[in-house]
């Protein structure tokens, strides 16, 4: 626009383009647009197709390959896998209707939809949607409602494994060459046991033979002497959890703990296992344990850095 006023003032054609930079030809096509169009025709405008015009796929053909990608897995609709790639996408396209995409033109519809690439998280073939269902509706909320009408408190609990060569999470290397992680040759492992509160407050334990119903009769002592109140603890299925030595426990001390059963199969319920995810990524980015003392000695300390405002409750063996 400045070098079309230019040219309204009466400057030649080269002293403006040799103003501003630019071609003649530029200059010439400024004017052209100038005397045709006016001001509005040298206004900027993204360039291409505006966004949905003269798309392959119509809305209704679209939304019906959206929902397939978010229903089902590849193998369900007679393809290869069980994770969606744009390539298997594109499949689907091509076996729903005659239409042939390129990946990026199937990623370019995937972002439309309001799709990304994501990690899934894993859910067990043999977990009952409906058994989820009644937690969500049911079980949690009468639990909820119990512990408050008792005046006590609602505890997630679970255990945990930690290996001496295990590492977990990624690095940065030389590429096509893949890093090395120097680990002790020896093999050896503890265990844990924890428990999580609603507001964050944890407790556990950590021991070195297997988790029994007698290592958790010792839990459930150690817990219990923590609360002047009742603690309503929720579990997962473990033969140990359900043992006959553990009902003999639980019915001598019914003031003290009652345990709640989660859903077959339904580790995602219990947050008490981000805890645990979290302290084998906090362990494998330090440095290797030599010997099993040394194991159960960082993990009792990484608990309690990583719950530095809570009452823990810690034992190595």
């Amino acid at each position: 626009m400045r070098a079309v006023a230019g040219l309204v003032a009466g400057r030649d054609r080269e002293d403006v383009a040799a103003v501003f930079g630019v071609s003649l030809k530029a200059v010439n096509g400024w004017w052209t647009k100038w005397q045709v169009g006016g001001r509005e025709a040298l206004l900027m405008r993204s360039r291409g197709k505006s966004v949905g015009v003269h798309q392959v796929l119509g809305e209704g053909e679209q939304g019906a390959v959206r929902q397939a990608v978010l229903d089902y897995r590849p193998c369900d609709v007679g393809l290869s896998g069980q994770l969606w790639t744009r390539r298997l996408v594109g499949e689907l396209i091509a076996t729903l209707y005659p239409v042939q995409l390129t990946q990026p033109g199937v990623g370019k519809y995937l972002r439309r939809w309001g799709l990304s690439f994501q990690r899934p998280d894993k859910r067990a073939a043999e977990q009952d949607p409906e058994a989820v269902r009644r937690w969500h509706g049911e079980t949690w909320p009468a639990i909820r409602a119990k512990a408050r009408k008792d005046g006590g408190q609602v505890l997630f609990a679970d255990q945990v494994g930690i290996r001496s060569d295990q590492v977990t999470g990624r690095t940065w290397g030389e590429r096509s060459r893949s890093p090395v992680v120097r680990r002790c040759g020896n093999r050896f492992s503890v265990n844990a046991m924890s428990v999580i509160s609603t507001n964050g407050r944890m407790h556990f334990m950590v021991f070195a033979e297997s988790f029994t119903a007698e290592v958790m009769c010792r839990f459930l002592d150690r817990l219990a002497s923590q609360f002047d109140h009742k603690v309503h603890l929720v579990v997962d299925g473990h033969s140990a959890h359900r043992s006959r030595t553990v009902r003999v426990w639980l019915a001598a001390h019914p003031d003290d703990v009652e345990l709640h059963f989660l859903p077959p199969y339904s580790p995602e319920l219990n947050p008490d296992e981000l805890v645990n995810a979290d302290l084998k990524h906090s362990l494998s980015r330090q440095h290797r344990a030599r010997n099993q003392a040394a194991v159960a000695c960082v993990t009792t300390a990484t608990h309690n850095r990583k719950q530095p405002w809570t009452s823990t409750d810690h034992q190595s063996r």
